[in-house]
């Protein structure tokens, strides 16, 4: 089953040196075992852009569509055979970004 792990932050300063040499040690290693499927750092949520077409026309709107403290900084998408192996892999995760993640199974596998 698929997962993905949200990396939430709180400030907009991106990952220091020693966090990004300790993210690219953990996505080897899930490379190496066979739990890796993708994975991305994102863009500030100033650089946002949110388009709302359920009515008659789009509207598209600059920023995020929350305004929040904590916003979604980067993703993995994860191959695991449970949730229990999900959640031991975001662990691992969170501390090698010293930063909170999310995990939610990936539906319609």
């Amino acid at each position: 089953m698929q997962y993905l792990v949200s990396v939430i932050h709180d400030d907009g300063g991106l990952a220091t040196p020693d966090e990004q040499a300790a993210i690219d040690v953990f996505n080897e290693r899930l490379q190496a075992e066979g739990h890796w499927v993708f994975a991305a750092g994102l863009g500030a949520p100033g650089t946002a852009t949110v388009i709302d077409n359920r009515g008659e026309e789009a509207v598209v709107t600059d920023g995020p569509f929350v305004e929040t403290k904590e916003y979604l900084v980067g993703f993995w998408i994860m191959e695991a055979p449970n949730l229990d192996v999900a959640l031991r892999l975001a662990a691992e995760g969170s501390r090698a970004c010293n930063r909170k993640v999310e995990v939610r199974p990936i539906l319609g596998e």
